[in-house]
């Protein structure tokens, strides 16, 4: 398929057979790795994300440490409203912290313009330097957070538990909302589309909060926004994974959105999300936190995940969201070892 040493994730991606069932990890390089450790202790997230030598290092060592089948590039899904003039901080144990968020038009259109090119051109750089270091070892996945999760920062200013601003504003603001999440979507297009002619191999659009949401809210405020961004991908020849949590029981409209590939938490059966989803790949789905246990525990569950999955093609080993800052890389490595093996013996 590619020139990839690797493209077993690729294949996985395109419903095509592998070799093996490729393994990537969400949060991949993460604080539970000593090589991240290391670069974090001299430099806070946004300056490693803005400095692509960093970015790149972190990235590729993850890659290196872990023997995943695919690279996802080291960026936070917050660049692009920082680069449109948004004050932030991304607080550790907390997460991004909105100076102002979004309440009236007047907020919104304070906002600045953006293009990829020239706001986030170190995204750009660091996409190129990964690349340049991955040497067609492994694919490289690029992301954005999609315009519901980032539209929820915008307006709640930090990470929220039940998101009654953001959903005041959907059911009080129409209007304010349609206009927020048309900018959110343009910018999200325009950002994946960026990475893309940079060179990453897949793009991931992260709406990780839509879990909140019922089916109704999802299409009517959510979906023809994710729509349009990955009907704006579909010129681009990569895989499009479209991924959030808690979206147990939304996944029939999230199928309606598009894209390649579902991704899917550890809430819901891989084998009914993928019933309901159909004809696309699926991603998914070990709870993180079954890392932290012991390993006859991860791999009874790795087990059942797979032997729901029964060897059919199309399916990307995960976990249901990101590494946990307390997991064992060793443990880590030992998951991807193990469902190499495990899978690799069927085919």
């Amino acid at each position: 398929m590619t020139q990839l040493e690797n493209d077993s994730f690729l294949r996985a991606c395109w419903r095509k057979e592998a070799e093996f069932t490729p393994v990537w990890f969400m949060r991949q390089a993460g604080r539970y790795l000593e090589s991240y450790r290391r670069v974090r202790a001299k430099n806070d997230v946004l300056t490693i994300c803005k400095t692509p030598e960093l970015a790149a290092k972190v990235t590729v060592a993850a890659v290196d440490e872990l023997g995943v089948d695919a690279a996802i590039l080291f960026a936070d899904i917050m660049l692009p409203l920082d680069a449109m003039g948004v004050k932030l901080d991304l607080v550790d144990g907390t997460g991004p912290v909105i100076e102002n968020p979004v309440a009236a038009m007047e907020d919104l259109e304070k906002l600045k313009g953006f293009s990829p090119k020239d706001h986030v051109p170190y995204v750009l750089d660091s996409v190129g330097a990964v690349k340049q270091a991955l040497d067609e070892r492994v694919p490289l996945i690029g992301f954005s957070g999609a315009p519901f999760t980032l539209a929820s920062y915008l307006i709640e200013g930090s990470p929220s538990r039940d998101f009654a601003k953001t959903k005041t504003m959907m059911y009080s603001q129409p209007e304010l909302w349609m206009a927020l999440m048309s900018r959110l979507s343009r910018i999200v297009s325009s950002y994946l589309l960026a990475q893309v002619h940079a060179g990453v191999d897949a793009v991931q659009l992260f709406d990780s909060w839509s879990g909140c949401l019922s089916p109704t809210d999802y299409h009517e405020f959510v979906l023809p926004y994710n729509k349009e961004i990955l009907e704006s991908l579909s010129s681009s020849r990569v895989p499009r994974i479209n991924f959030g949590v808690g979206t147990a029981g939304i996944l029939r409209t999230m199928k309606e959105a598009g894209g390649d590939v579902i991704g899917v938490d550890w809430r819901v059966p891989i084998d009914e999300a993928w019933r309901q989803v159909g004809d696309m790949a699926i991603q998914g789905n070990l709870d993180p936190a079954t890392l932290l246990g012991h390993w006859p525990l991860v791999e009874a569950r790795t087990k059942e995940i797979l032997a729901r999955i029964g060897g059919r093609p199309g399916h990307v080993f995960n976990l249901g969201h990101g590494v946990l800052p307390e997991t064992s890389p060793e443990r880590a490595k030992e998951l991807v070892n193990f469902v190499h093996k495990a899978t690799q013996q069927r085919s």
